[in-house]
């Protein structure tokens, strides 16, 4: 009898799904990305927005689009609707944002409302990616 190597059926329901947090490997560049950017003083860097507003809707922290932003980077997507699909779509952007999945616009918004607080961030990365060892200094 001729058969085939199959899948578990989609209906099917698991006893124990797995959480986000056992699907990505302790050295994973996501956990990376996430301790750098906690490691970030997100004032100093000028980012708007570090400390939540008293009233208003509550925005998206920008420690949260940071990681969004370096994780595109890296990986070498750079269009904010893409990255908006990959939020909804990627398993290690799905653990990165806590299941966040911002608009297009708000991605888009985020880059062009800091532009200097986005060249200190590349000095500063560098500069940690160099004292870490993983760049050659010049």
């Amino acid at each position: 009898m001729a058969r085939y190597i199959t899948g578990a059926s989609r209906e099917q329901l698991d006893l124990l799904p797995p959480s986000l947090d056992d699907l990505i490997p302790d050295d994973h560049l996501v956990r990376v990305i996430d301790l750098y950017v906690d490691s970030l003083d997100l004032d100093a860097l000028g980012f708007e927005r570090a400390r939540p507003a008293a009233t208003g809707r509550p925005g998206y922290h920008p420690a949260d689009m940071l990681r969004l932003y370096l994780y595109g980077y890296l990986q070498q997507i750079r269009s904010s609707r893409r990255l908006e699909r990959e939020c909804q779509r990627n398993i290690e952007l799905m653990w990165l944002l806590n299941r966040l999945t911002p608009d297009f616009k708000t991605i888009a918004e985020f880059r062009r409302k800091h532009p200097r607080a986005f060249r200190q961030l590349c000095r500063h990365f560098v500069r940690f990616c160099r004292d870490a060892g993983w760049l050659a200094s010049r």
